[in-house]
């Protein structure tokens, strides 16, 4: 009896000890970071005695997974919103709003049509538009600053994301040499240790995890690549920016780089990572080519408006902006080489986005012209074009998009170029003049009603639409055949018109609209025409002269002014802009600033879900893995308890043995 009362105690104090220990141990490591809570449990013998104890880690891993998806996507949305909102008060701060100096550009300029003839009110025309100049250039050079601040955020990333993944396959071998050995349950430090490291990761990207044969875990990409793998082996992350230097892509090198890398889609990526990437493409790119967008349309209309009419020093208007020009980016080896700017007049045309250029046959000189998204997809449908033998890209009837291309050097069938006309064109858009007589508000002919006809009718002001081969440049510039004149020589509607050089006479049809078109060649490729209004009588005629010493006139002023309300910027890739696919600058802008407001608003919102999602998640793990210091002291008291209990019964064991030993002396 005595000897199973000895046995009985002994067991007791070592299970009480061991239970105090693994108490003891929650205790101490209550603020330890992904220390999961363990438990000793006891089992029977066969004379019901307590046998050896086993000790074990409390997790749920359905919630500990679930604990790591919602990590990542609140990690995400930190990132997203963090970036995105300093971008969105930028751009929607009156202070620096594009909006205002389009504004400023446009109040000067009709503060100039007020007083044609006054150089100071021009003077501040440039002003204003050296200021729009100025703020695209601050608001593209805080864009492109923000795109090398996403290029040095992903390096760092990237390699605190590699170090995970290298730390987790270390501590995985370091757990298969353990696993099913009698050493397991005191290594549970690096269990705990490597979970904590996925946790990490889950933060940094979107990965699902699974377990290996032998103990370890085996770590996967959302879409399925491998990251950590059996037998210690691991891929790692890089960073390559092809064709672009200025813009990493995230890539997954495999087998120590031995393989071709592989390209991870963006979008699938969460985490602080995928939260970069999504600032870079959904904000930074988009606001980026937009700006490239209307900075073009802007100076091309100007340039195209001014150079209709006549400037302040009776010379024909020139271009007040200078465009871009941007060099192609060769994808991968070619060695294809390109430049491309807007096509003059074609403003209007250009989509709000970058291209690519594909050679693709069966001639050499057959390519593809794709507008792209920020993540390089093709989107719209692609135009086919042609290489005259000059490298200018000829493309027919298709949709140029704005675009104006020369191909230096040919590419191989299936190279493929992009050009980043509208990413660049914010930042390198220039005046190209600076002088108030070169605003051209004057227009460059005049029309008269000869003061001896005997009717009512008369000669509209007349209209210029491109300096044609009616117009000599000079100096001076004139009208290529002299003074045009208009006579109506017989009823009804029979009319002679000539000039120095042509005559012709003509049926006028009603309207009496467009009467050089009307007339036929070679007047009609004139470059500007006018109306009749009423009815002439034979004999009444019409003259159009240069507009000669017309200072005071701001006809093509007017035309400028009215630039602030045409539908000038494309607004869908899909169909080319004739007035109805097109919106004014200030709407430009505003849908601009409309679309990051939105953007970073919904991430906010989002933040917010995923936030409370995470909370619910941890406080779902916590509740079984998380150690509850009253639940230990609890423990602890109990524990303490039963040692004093196995310890008494060790004590009447002994009296009782000593007092048989007493008995048989």
């Amino acid at each position: 009896m005595s000897f199973n009362l000895l046995n009985i105690a002994s067991s007791g104090i070592r299970a009480s000890t061991e239970l105090l220990n693994t108490a003891s141990k929650n205790i101490a490591n209550v603020n330890t970071a992904g220390y999961v809570r363990e438990r000793t449990e006891h089992g029977g013998t066969i004379d019901n005695q307590i046998g050896r104890g086993e000790t074990y880690r409390l997790l749920n891993e359905f919630a500990q997974q679930q604990l790591n998806r919602d990590t990542s996507n609140r990690a995400f949305f930190e990132r997203f919103t963090a970036d995105a909102g300093r971008v969105d008060t930028m751009f929607s701060e009156e202070s620096t709003s594009l909006s205002t100096q389009i504004n400023n550009v446009f109040n000067n300029l009709q503060e100039a049509l007020n007083q044609p003839a006054n150089s100071t009110t021009r003077s501040l025309f440039f002003s204003n538009a050296q200021g729009f100049v100025d703020q695209l250039h601050t608001l593209s050079g805080a864009l492109s600053e923000q795109q090398q601040a996403v290029n040095e955020q992903l390096y760092g990333l990237s390699e605190e994301a590699n170090g995970l993944i290298e730390k987790i396959s270390e501590l995985n071998s370091k757990i298969t040499a353990v696993h099913g050995s009698d050493t397991q349950a005191s290594a549970s430090n690096l269990y705990n240790e490597r979970d904590l490291a996925i946790k990490e990761l889950s933060a940094l990207v979107n990965i699902e995890t699974t377990d290996g044969p032998h103990g370890e875990k085996l770590v996967f990409m959302s879409t399925g690549e491998s990251l950590v793998m059996e037998n210690g082996t691991f891929n790692m992350f890089s960073l390559q920016g092809d064709p672009d230097p200025s813009k990493m892509e995230l890539k997954l090198d495999v087998q120590d780089g031995k393989a071709i890398a592989i390209d991870i889609d963006p979008n699938t990526l969460k985490g602080e990572i995928g939260g970069v990437l999504a600032y870079r493409d959904e904000i930074l790119i988009p606001a980026q080519t937009q700006l490239g967008q209307m900075a073009l349309s802007f100076a091309d209309a100007f340039n195209q408006q001014n150079a209709l009419g006549m400037a302040g020093n009776g010379e024909l208007g020139g271009d007040l902006f200078t465009l871009p020009s941007v060099a192609g980016l060769a994808h991968g080896n070619s060695n294809a080489e390109l430049s491309a700017t807007l096509a003059p007049g074609q403003g209007t045309n250009i989509p709000a986005s970058d291209f690519r250029l594909e050679f693709t046959g069966p001639g050499a000189n057959d390519v593809l012209v794709q507008p792209i998204d920020a993540s390089g997809n093709a989107i719209g449908t692609a135009s086919a074009a042609t290489i005259a033998a000059n490298g200018d890209v000829d493309f027919g009837g298709n949709d140029s998009f704005g675009l104006q291309i020369n191909v230096s050097t040919l590419g191989a069938i299936g190279d493929k170029v992009d050009i980043k006309l509208n990413s660049a064109a914010a930042s390198q858009l220039t005046l190209a003049t600076d002088q108030g007589e070169d605003l051209a508000l004057a227009s460059p002919i005049r029309t008269e009603t000869n003061i001896n006809n005997n009717s009512e009718a008369s000669i509209s002001a007349g209209s210029v639409t491109s300096i044609g081969t009616g117009f000599l440049s000079g100096p001076p510039p004139s009208l290529a055949n002299g003074e045009l004149t208009l006579t109506k020589v017989a009823e009804p509607d029979q009319y002679t018109l000539s000039d120095s050089a042509n005559s012709v006479t003509f049926t006028l049809s009603d309207p009496k609209d467009s009467i050089l078109a009307q007339a036929g060649a070679p007047f009609d490729a004139y470059g500007f025409d006018f109306d009749i209004k009423g009815t002439p009588e034979v004999g009444d005629s019409f003259s159009v002269e240069f507009n000669d010493q017309g200072f005071d006139d701001n006809r093509n002023g007017q035309a400028l002014a009215d630039l602030q309300n045409q539908n000038l910027v494309r607004q869908s890739v899909n169909a080319q802009n004739d007035g109805s696919n097109g919106k004014t600058f200030n709407q430009a802008y505003a849908g601009t600033v409309s679309d990051i407001g939105m953007v970073t608003a919904q991430a906010q919102t989002s933040f917010g879900a995923f936030s409370a999602l995470e909370a619910q998640s941890n406080a779902w793990y916590e509740s079984l893995s998380g150690v509850n210091l009253d639940e230990e002291a609890a423990n602890l008291l109990r524990f303490q308890q039963s040692y004093s209990a196995s310890a008494r019964i060790l004590q009447t064991a002994q009296t009782v043995f000593d007092t048989l030993l007493s008995s048989a002396r």
